[in-house]
């Protein structure tokens, strides 16, 4: 058996004793768990609102017109009668939509990026990174405004949109780690068993190198949802009359001193969303990188 072969087997029972204590530290964080139970929770009702919620969320009732939260309606009434808690089931769908295709589209196309130019360097490095530091020179939101304003208000083009804006970060990221890590023995063992770089960068780099990519995610999913919101609310995202938290909130604009529960109530959601994938990504980087404990 060649020194390389010892070297990579013995990477790899590291690596699984590792993944062992990371699953340990997250399990004892408390937060963290409050957090996944939420946000399966919200999945779980995402996936099951069509027979779940108790009214059609697009049905309107102007009798019911402003009403506050009751027991047929928990949480009231929108201004043309439209049920609320209705209405934010199926914004949830929507939210988790947005921000996890986006939020997986980002991290793929920055890991792609992000680990070529660490791990080539040279003219490909140099070409990547700047091409990294052009897009975040740009303010986020007025580059998702711009975007959207041109190819239009649809969930569709918000999952791109989004996904195509925000995988800079997660370019940057994984360039540090890569430029750390492509030179260790366990990467010098691979290139000298004649490994291509495909599956070098692959199955030895991207493995060991994607832990801060995996907490940035888990952090921006949250700050992705408020993105949606942010589109939606100005008209700019989901068309109505497709339930978003973003347009209730915007509907409740205009009515917040009358009937202030039409604009609490997804306010309300959006806030307990994004504390809850916070709360996973405090979780994770405790677990991923223990050195970061408060």
């Amino acid at each position: 058996m060649s020194s390389a072969t010892t070297t990579l087997e013995s990477r790899g029972k590291v690596q699984l004793s590792q993944r062992r204590r990371t699953w340990r530290r997250f399990a004892r964080h408390k937060g963290a768990l409050i957090g996944i139970g939420f946000i399966i929770l919200l999945i779980v009702v995402a996936l099951t609102c069509q027979w779940i919620a108790p009214y059609d969320p697009n049905k309107t009732n102007l009798k019911l017109r402003g009403h506050g939260p009751s027991w047929e309606h928990w949480f009231g009434n929108d201004d043309i009668g439209r049920d609320i808690l209705s209405r934010i089931m199926y914004g949830a769908r929507v939210a988790l939509l947005v921000g996890i295709c986006s939020t997986t589209i980002a991290v793929s196309i920055g890991v792609l990026v992000g680990s070529m130019a660490g791990y080539f360097g040279g003219w490909v490095d140099f070409t990547l990174s700047r091409l990294i530091d052009t897009l975040m020179a740009f303010p986020i939101l007025a580059l998702l405004l711009t975007l959207s304003a041109v190819l239009g208000p649809s969930l569709r083009n918000v999952i791109i949109i989004v996904g195509v804006t925000f995988w800079a970060s997660y370019a940057r990221v994984i360039r540090a780690e890569v430029l750390s890590l492509r030179e260790r023995d366990y990467v010098l063992a691979a290139q000298a068993s004649g490994a291509s770089d495909r599956r070098i960068i692959l199955q030895h780099i991207v493995p060991n190198a994607i832990g801060p990519v995996i907490i940035l995610a888990s952090l921006a999913v949250g700050g992705v949802i408020i993105f949606e919101s942010a589109l939606s609310f100005l008209g700019m995202g989901i068309s109505r009359p497709t339930p978003s938290w973003g347009t209730m909130l915007s509907d409740g604009r205009d009515h917040i001193r009358n009937y202030p529960h039409i604009a609490i109530f997804p306010g309300l959601a959006i806030a307990f969303t994004v504390l809850a994938f916070n709360l996973i990504g405090d979780g994770l980087r405790d677990a991923l990188d223990p050195r970061e404990r408060s």
